[in-house]
């Protein structure tokens, strides 16, 4: 389980996506195997951590892995001419399920500051992560997903770049790799 979860993919539902890293390769990692790694990214990514030693149990974590590929499904699909209808009934239901729970509640605290509050706050923040899901899939920002240009990684990521061309989930670690590998590439043929 990693200390700290990669986010920054420009939409809570594309944060989730990247907790099966290197998707679609031989290598890929599964970084929620458990209910402590399910917590973990949720104390994380939502607004509301669970209660330290609360124990998640494996059928939430099996949902939260459906709901992981169904709303990989449906994205991918949004991004095709078809649109998220052709993923299927089967994703759609899954995402449309997990969005009608209970979310996290806002509320102001005694010295102004937003405090959040969840009575299952793994499957609220889920419940979060469908909805998102729903929104993006119907947006206009759909258009803006993007697959990272590393083989290695194929994360989505949203591109808020003004001129949308951007390549990387990350220029601190895919773009960088790129960079390294792209700067070899180029030593080794000046030295022949």
């Amino acid at each position: 389980m990693p200390e700290v979860f990669r986010w920054g993919a420009g939409r809570l539902c594309l944060d989730f996506t990247r907790t099966l890293h290197r998707r679609g390769t031989e290598h890929a990692v599964e970084e929620l195997p458990d209910g402590p790694a399910l917590a973990a990214w949720v104390g994380q990514c939502g607004p509301v951590a669970p209660v330290p030693g609360s124990v998640v149990p494996a059928a939430i974590v099996r949902d939260a892995h459906g709901l992981r590929e169904a709303v990989y499904a449906l994205v991918a699909a949004a991004r095709t001419r078809a649109g998220a209808a052709a993923a299927g009934e089967a994703p759609r239901e899954r995402v449309n399920q997990a969005a009608a729970r209970s979310v996290p509640t806002p509320a102001l605290g005694e010295r102004g500051e937003l405090r959040w509050y969840a009575n299952d706050p793994v499957t609220s923040t889920l419940a979060l992560v469908a909805r998102d899901a729903l929104d993006l899939v119907t947006s206009p920002a759909v258009q803006r997903i993007r697959e990272c240009a590393d083989p290695a990684c194929n994360a989505l990521f949203l591109d808020g770049s003004r001129p949308g061309s951007r390549r990387w989930c990350s220029m601190d670690s895919c773009g960088n790799r790129a960079k390294k590998q792209r700067r070899r590439s180029e030593s080794a043929q000046v030295a022949v």
